[in-house]
Order: structure tokens, then C-alpha cells, then sequence
């Protein structure tokens, strides 16, 4: 089984934590978000991983110099521009020599989703796509899918009002596809899979969705970024994991509670962290509370500093003493 996963964007929802590395680089209580999404892959079948690569290409080349990431052989395509989701696709399964049936997954997306149940169920059938499908409660975010009792797409509702949402069953961002649909993408523009692709498909009838209700987390704003390592903290997706590194270092007096501290990171006495994620490196001086947050890699939070309600602070960052930060990014950024 090939997969193509597509990282190519800019992660501009997470800045100021994207300013220097890519959305799918971000740490994820000890390792890149990137290796968490292809070792679920690799434990359903998957043994070949192409990343539809744009925005800062050369982080991912130089963090698996072997070509291989969580035991899966990896390819890389890097668009020359940005082509959008289907003709991210299209460049970079032409690019990998994909000529086969292929998954598709949103670089960004947590799930506990079987994918070879949504390989078996487009072989099934005999569809040209197949869609994994994710309940919501507020579908107006989201990409919505209404199907037929036997899963086939009706159609395709990008982003409607909530109140006007034919079903809360979304598009989970992770597709089956075959190779005939790469000849209905445009080479060289910009195309949308959601916008563009998927409504060709659905008006041939060749559309098909699988519904499940597993685990499934789009983790490209600061709060799903924060959900994902406090639900692995919480035992949300199996038994709970550690989130402070044998490797940090917490001084006598700290407190600790519910947080990811990664390896290198340190936290003096007096200082309080809470609910957040201290990346690697990073420093809490005495006093300082972090709480609901996230502080990027080697930043330092200065003594009795107060950081709350989802502030951000960007990779080598430095918040002085005693200042106070409620839902604040440093640096700011446009």
C-alpha cells in the first residue's frame, strides 16, 4: 500500500511555532506530529509514504536523511508552486510514479482510523474514491459528505452553515483513490480535491464513503495541538503516556500538573506549569506560570512571567520577567 501525505502548507494557524518549522515538524510529546501520522500508516499496511512537499521541504529532507520515517520508506515531491490539496496530489503521485490504487491523508490529521478498512471497502466496491468520514458536532468548519444507506456520495457541501448542514458526517482527510482520478486534476494550477475533484467524481457516481466514529482530530490550530498531547496524557487514545521526558529537568518546588515537558526543557522552583507543552530546550524560570499554553522550542519564560489562555511563544522566544500574557503570541507575526 502507497500513501501520499500531503504537508506542503504553511501552518499559518500555529505561527508563531511555524515561523521556523513546518506544521507537521512540530513536536508531539517526543517526537515530530509527522512520525505519529506515518506510524499509523505503517500499523495498517502502508509501506511506501510520499510527502507532497512546499513550505520549508529541506526540514523534512534533513530530519530522515535515510528516506525512511517510522519504519515506512519515504519518497519526496517538493511543487514547484503551491497547487493546492488535488493538485498537490496529482504532482506528487506523478512524481513518486504512483500507478496503482493509493491513500491520501491530510498531514495534520490524529486519527485511530483504520485505513484498510477504507482500502477494502473502495475495492468493494469499485469506486474511483473513496472518503473516510468523522461526526461532528458543528460541521460548518468542515467539509460535509451526505451518502446513500450503502455509503455512496450524494454529494459534496464545502463548509456549509451549520444550520443548513445536510449531515454532520465530514471529510475526514483521508481518501482511497485511484489512479484514473489523477486524469481529471488539471496539471500546473491550482485545484481543490474538496472544491473540485470530489464533485467530478460524485456527479460520474463514483464516489463511496466509509463512516467511523474512531478517534480523529484535525491538529492544525493551537487548540487541537494542545488536544492531541493532553488527550495522549489523558489515556484518551489507550493507555496514557508520560509527557515529562526522563531528559527535563524539574527543579524541587515546581509544579507539574497534566503538561508535556519535553527532553532538554527545564522548570525552576516556584514555577508552575499546567496544562500546556514546553518544547524542547525550553525554560521556565522560577516563579513563571505557563498554563493552557504552548512554549516552542529553547524559548525562556522569564521569572514570575504569567502566560495563559493559549498564548504561543515561537522557537527561542524570550518573555521578560514579570510580564504577563493572556492568549498572546511572541514574536507576532501577520
Amino acid at each position: 500500500m502507497k500513501a501520499v501525505v500531503l504537508v506542503g502548507g504553511f501552518g499559518t494557524r500555529l505561527r508563531p511555532l511555524t515561523l521556523t518549522t513546518p506544521k507537521q515538524m512540530l513536536p508531539v510529546i517526543d517526537r515530530p506530529m509527522l512520525e505519529h501520522v506515518i506510524g499509523g500508516l505503517g500499523a495498517h499496511g502502508v509501506d511506501e509514504v510520499t510527502l507532497s512537499l512546499g513550505y520549508k521541504e529541506d526540514v523534512f529532507r534533513e530530519a530522515y536523511p535515510a528516506g525512511e520515517c517510522a519504519r515506512v520508506a519515504l519518497k519526496y515531491a517538493v511543487e514547484p508552486e503551491p497547487l493546492d490539496t488535488a493538485g498537490a496530489v496529482r504532482f506528487a503521485a506523478e512524481a513518486a510514479g504512483i500507478d496503482e490504487t493509493f491513500i491520501v491523508i491530510n498531514g495534520d490529521v490524529f486519527t485511530d482510523l483504520d485505513v484498510r478498512s477504507v482500502w477494502d471497502r473502495h475495492h468493494e466496491v469499485g469506486a474511483a474514491g473513496t472518503i473516510a468520514l468523522t461526526p461532528v458536532d458543528d460541521p460548518s468548519r468542515y467539509g460535509v459528505v451526505p451518502t446513500d444507506e450503502a455509503g455512496k456520495v450524494l454529494g459534496f457541501v464545502e463548509k456549509p452553515p451549520r444550520d443548513e448542514a445536510p449531515t454532520n458526517w465530514i471529510n475526514a482527510g483521508t481518501y482511497v483513490l485511484e489512479p484514473s482520478v489523477l486524469a481529471g486534476i488539471d496539471p500546473g494550477r491550482r485545484v481543490s480535491i474538496e472544491r473540485e475533484t470530489f464533485p467530478a467524481i460524485v456527479a460520474d457516481g463514483g464516489l463511496w464513503a466509509v463512516q467511523s466514529d474512531a478517534y480523529w482530530v484535525d491538529a492544525g490550530t493551537p487548540d487541537t495541538y494542545l488536544q492531541i498531547q493532553m488527550d495522549l496524557l489523558d489515556g484518551v487514545r489507550g493507555q496514557p503516556v508520560e509527557g515529562v521526558s526522563a531528559d527535563a529537568m524539574i527543579a524541587d518546588g515546581a509544579t507539574v500538573e497534566r503538561s508535556v515537558v519535553m527532553a532538554g526543557a527545564s522548570v525552576a522552583a516556584g514555577a508552575v506549569v499546567r496544562d500546556a507543552v514546553i518544547s524542547f530546550g525550553a525554560t521556565v524560570r522560577a516563579g513563571a506560570t505557563v498554563e493552557g499554553s504552548v512554549i516552542g522550542p529553547n524559548a525562556v519564560i522569564g521569572e514570575r512571567a504569567k502566560l495563559t489562555a493559549m498564548t504561543m511563544i515561537g522557537d527561542g522566544a524570550v518573555v521578560d520577567a514579570g510580564r504577563a500574557l493572556e492568549g498572546g503570541r511572541l514574536p507576532e507575526s501577520d
